[in-house]
């Protein structure tokens, strides 16, 4: 089989296509051949091993993919050859074919393509959990979501005002504001500009932000926390620019905040009866049409290195999906 493979902690410019054993199935585990995979920062930084936990070496790239059971022997989980799935794992994601077992499936509704299957489960979980089962979020509340415009921003965006929330996407360009609208923001902010917390303060009337959802990181995370509202929830999803913030702990004397950490890799593990129950309400949504996902760019497997370099570059809109079969 084609998969993408990590030999040594590399670029992206340094990792290849090959030509590959299958993998091989054992006890309680399916083979699922992929149509299609989602890749975020996180593949990005495991492949040169720059990630908080490395993956043995060599290793398959991308953990959210969608595809159709090849093998189920004994039908674990109940799931049977032809059945149509989404799931995420550790890694393997990126290639034509990946064991799992059936607690890294959910069976995948009929109408959803692979490609918006494979940009979901994710996101739009990571931004449920966050802001339902960790941040509370409430209606009329103000949420002021960074990095709007990318795949987890832009599903925080989407779940908030279905929470009913009164959002504010923060973006650096007008093409990121203008798609952050578009799927649901209520008002914008350019976080480049150096006033741009006076701005958040006319676009909450003085209260600030109830909940801040934060997977940019860096020195944009003390500045909004700064601008947080009195028992305000700063949630932290992850560093895309690249830099791990240090929070004065004066600030959330003062504001009386909360910092909340957000790692959906532990929810299976640790709270695996709240994970179903979201994934049950986001698949509800998802059948009557409530919730729409946003397919970024899609890509052929032999064009995988674009779809990384897109999404390094920060000027994608939306997530990034490698076709990998039909």
């Amino acid at each position: 089989m084609k998969a993408v493979v990590v030999e040594q902690y590399a670029s992206i410019d340094q990792i290849a296509l090959k030509d590959v054993p299958s993998p091989r199935i054992g006890p309680g585990q399916l083979r699922v051949r992929v149509e299609a995979a989602g890749i975020g920062f996180v593949d990005g930084l495991k492949m040169e091993g720059r990630y908080q936990t490395k993956d043995p070496l060599p290793f398959i790239p991308g953990t959210e993919f969608a595809g159709i059971v090849d093998e189920a022997p004994g039908a674990p989980g109940g799931y049977q050859p032809g059945m149509r799935v989404m799931g995420m794992t550790r890694s393997g994601a990126l290639a034509e074919e990946i064991v799992v077992t059936p607690e890294a499936l959910y069976p995948l509704p009929d109408g959803v393509a692979a490609e918006v299957a494979a940009s979901f489960r994710a996101n739009y979980l990571t931004a449920l959990y966050a802001l339902s089962a960790r941040a509370s979020l409430g209606a009329g509340e103000q949420l002021l979501v960074l990095g709007a415009a990318g795949g987890t921003g832009i599903a925080a965006v989407q779940i908030g005002r279905q929470l009913g929330a009164r959002v504010i996407a923060a973006a650096s360009t007008p093409d990121k504001r203008a798609f952050a609208r578009q799927h649901g923001a209520d008002a914008v902010v350019d976080y480049t500009q150096t006033n741009w917390r006076d701005t958040l303060k006319e676009l909450t009337e003085g209260h600030g932000a109830d909940v801040i959802f934060d997977p940019v990181g860096g020195e944009i995370s003390v500045q909004a926390f700064r601008s947080i509202a009195w028992r305000g929830r700063h949630l932290v999803v992850g560093f895309a620019a690249g830099a791990i913030p240090a929070l004065p702990f004066n600030l959330p004397l003062l504001k009386g905040g909360a910092l909340l950490g957000v790692d959906l890799a532990q929810l299976p593990i640790r709270e695996p009866e709240v994970q179903k129950r979201l994934m049950s309400e986001l698949t509800a949504w998802l059948v009557d049409g409530q919730l729409k996902p946003v397919v970024g760019r899609i890509f052929a497997l032999d064009d995988f290195r674009e779809a990384f370099r897109t999404m390094q570059t920060r000027g994608a809109l939306g997530k990034m999906v490698v076709r990998i079969s039909k």
